[in-house]
């Protein structure tokens, strides 16, 4: 799970990534001081991040209400689409909070509430995800017993401990593990610590790699069940296999999506320096913003549940001649 900074500005006790450090150096990470706040001119990069975040907080937002609307979306599956609908959301509007916060009140307390927030929104968002990536792989591992009592249980301990761990990723910084007091010890993105982005960075990339697995372990499932259903067959035919290409081809897609969005920012927050550009810090984490962009289209829109919700919530009537087929977890 990596962080999720709030960029700020030199000079200003507000999360904003400053165009010049001390001695007039570029400087590509939070930077907090006691002078007084200076009029600030707008960052470009700022208005990409809050425009993204006002983005994936009207996407997330409508899954969230979908699902809260409709009485049918109550299963495992949609709860943890749910979780990650609401941790996106959350991480949207603190992208749209920490815009405003940063031209409006500059304070060392809103800039590490702000931090806080984010953290914890994305590192929820992250966690959703590996749960959601569990979920099909149980669905396929334990067809049999996938919707017993013991599968239920088992969604709602993985997104309590989800967004417990999130919580408490967040509070760190704002407990004290912060760098306000340490200059020396910041990361690229102040006033988190190079030791507390390292730590974030490890426990995605320990994410990823569970996520990577499972994945490969779906699609052997995936092509095993294709060979025996072509085996009582008796032959192999074309749909057997453009079935099987399609759910491989979508599970690639999903997680190159998200390694595409999170890595080149994970790795930079561990062997980034303070000192280097911000256009550095900026270039990284947009691309990351865009995968919670992504995940209610991946997640949500495509599945056609949330479809026929979303028509009976737009057009007050359902049309039965529209057809919709009901999915699992599974179907990929």
């Amino acid at each position: 799970m990596e962080p999720a900074p709030a960029l700020n500005e030199s000079g200003a006790a507000a999360p904003r990534l400053p165009a010049t450090g001390a001695g007039g150096s570029s400087n590509a990470s939070l930077e907090l001081s006691s002078r007084p706040p200076a009029p600030a001119a707008v960052n470009p990069w700022d208005v990409m991040l809050c425009v993204s975040g006002t983005a994936i907080a009207c996407e997330n937002a409508l899954v969230v209400a979908i699902i809260c609307y409709s009485p049918a979306l109550r299963t495992p599956m949609f709860v943890l689409v749910g979780s990650l609908a609401t941790a996106d959301l959350l991480a949207g509007l603190g992208l749209i909070l920490n815009f405003v916060f940063q031209y409006v009140i500059r304070s060392e307390t809103v800039s590490l509430l702000t931090v806080g927030f984010l953290v914890a929104s994305f590192a929820a968002s992250v966690s959703s995800l590996l749960a959601i990536t569990v979920d099909r792989y149980l669905s396929l591992y334990n067809a049999l017993t996938y919707y017993s009592e013991r599968t239920v249980l088992c969604i709602h301990t993985m997104l309590a401990g989800a967004w417990g761990v999130s919580l408490c990723l967040g509070l760190l910084p704002v407990l004290g593990w912060n760098c306000l007091h340490d200059p020396a010890a910041c990361s690229i993105v102040r006033p988190l610590t190079k030791s507390n982005v390292t730590l974030l960075s490890a426990s995605f990339f320990l994410i990823f790699l569970i996520m990577l697995h499972l994945y490969i372990e779906i699609c052997k499932i995936v092509c095993r069940h294709a060979h025996q259903i072509a085996l009582q067959q008796h032959f192999l035919t074309a749909s057997h296999y453009v079935a099987t290409k399609k759910g491989v081809s979508t599970l690639a897609i999903i997680l190159g999506t998200f390694g595409a969005s999170w890595l080149p920012f994970a790795i930079y927050c561990v062997v980034g320096d303070p000192n280097y550009p911000s256009v550095y810090t900026y270039a990284t984490l947009l691309p990351a913003t865009y995968n919670s962009m992504i995940n209610p289209i991946i997640y949500a829109y495509r599945n056609q549940e949330i479809q026929r919700s979303m028509w009976v919530l737009f057009c007050g009537c359902f049309q039965a001649k529209v057809s919709f087929r009901s999915r699992s977890p599974s179907d990929v």
